[in-house]
């Protein structure tokens, strides 16, 4: 049975916060709110986890995960950053960006890109998404909610109860969120890529 959290935009509340992250390291699957729109959530290292959320999304393996991290410092233990690179990064964290980067030994190998070795990054702007993190003290992985056939994101909790019942294990209600997702930039290069248009504002990057 899918629970359903409604959780304060602003200020989280710290037994529901918790309850959350007790279901996120039993293994489940959680609908949470960001910055941009809804993500589906689950725990870095549970590869059962991993394989339902790719399930669910109708997604395979070359299709970037994100990890969603607290700060600089977890993107920089999860991903080769030069200096260049981490002055881009500070200038645009927390917000609605997603950046794909070279992934180092510390992301599981079936989590990178098979042909790339690279991982997506991102540091959400949002209060219950930050709280939850903090919680569980590890990055979460991550994915826009996008049904499979479907163009936009889900966007209210109570229709992502509906649509995912039985599929996912908790939905936190934390407002309507964006019906757009995050700006994707790859820094793999030498010059940063747009790969996907979203929320994020793309003129630091020079795009």
């Amino acid at each position: 049975m899918t629970q359903f959290f409604q959780i304060h935009p602003e200020n989280p509340q710290l037994r529901l916060v918790r309850q959350a992250a007790q279901i996120i390291q039993s293994g489940g699957i959680v609908a949470l709110p960001t910055d941009a729109c809804y993500a589906l959530v689950a725990r870095l290292d549970d590869k059962a986890a991993v394989e339902r959320l790719r399930r669910i999304r109708g997604i395979d393996e070359k299709h970037h995960l994100t990890l969603l991290c607290r700060d600089l410092s977890e993107i920089a233990l999860y991903s080769r950053v030069d200096n260049a690179r981490y002055r881009l990064l500070k200038s645009a964290t927390p917000g609605a960006y997603t950046f794909i980067l070279e992934a180092t030994k510390e992301v599981p190998r079936r989590l990178s890109h098979p042909s790339r070795k690279t991982i997506g990054l991102r540091v959400p702007d949002n209060a219950i998404a930050q709280a939850l993190l903090e919680e569980l003290g590890q990055p979460l992985l991550g994915t826009t909610l996008i049904l499979p056939g479907e163009e936009h994101p889900l966007s209210d909790a109570e229709e992502i109860r509906d649509g995912l019942a039985k599929q996912i294990d908790l939905v936190i209600d934390g407002g309507a969120c964006r019906l757009e997702p995050t700006t994707v930039i790859d820094l793999t290069g030498p010059e940063p890529e747009l790969i996907r248009q979203g929320l994020g504002d793309t003129a630091p990057f020079g795009l």
